[in-house]
């Protein structure tokens, strides 16, 4: 019995340092956005679990989508193509893949998305950026996934974020027809 609510005792503090990590990079944000801060640091991603490996001539890394690029199984950061972000509907946390040929060209595929909850939100336009408004929270928007979808500021769109990590940016998954 005593090891059960030691056990509980346990898993109650984790929860409550989880949310107060979680309240604290949220402020952390907060903070940075009103002074126009970032840091390259800003993302800690553990790249551990991810590989690396030659097939034939080509070079495979594994890589996890952050929004603007990518963190590589190598330690190197890639940029990511901003219409293959788009169209793909790629989501940060997303597990892909990056073959690269012996003659250059960069081949993308995503590997495992990260499970996605749907929101949904206005369209505003802040400091030449785009970003969508929902549920009290404030996600940057992809230029080009605003144009292949023809988004206007004040259009209510559906997002696709990742359902149990702190998200910056979401990807657009439609917009909401107006109502007559």
């Amino acid at each position: 019995m005593t090891n059960k609510k030691t056990i509980q005792a346990i898993v109650d503090f984790i929860v409550s340092a989880e949310k107060s990590i979680k309240n604290a990079k949220k402020l952390l944000k907060d903070v940075m956005d009103e002074n126009n801060i970032t840091l390259d640091s800003e993302i800690n991603i553990d790249i551990k679990w991810l590989n690396s490996y030659n097939s034939d001539d080509s070079k495979i890394i594994e890589w996890v989508f952050t929004w603007h690029e990518m963190f590589g199984s190598d330690g190197n950061k890639y940029p990511v193509p901003v219409n293959y972000s788009s169209k793909s509907k790629l989501v940060q946390w997303d597990k892909l893949k990056l073959t690269i040929e012996p003659n250059g060209k960069m081949l993308y595929k995503q590997i495992l998305p990260i499970e996605r909850e749907i929101k949904t939100g206005l369209v505003v336009k802040e400091k030449e950026k785009y970003q969508v408004i929902s549920e009290w929270q404030t996600y940057d928007l992809l230029t080009a996934a605003v144009t292949h979808f023809k988004v206007n500021i004040w259009d209510k769109i559906s997002i696709l974020v990742p359902a149990w990590k702190q998200a910056t940016f979401a990807a657009i998954e439609a917009i909401i027809p107006k109502e007559e």
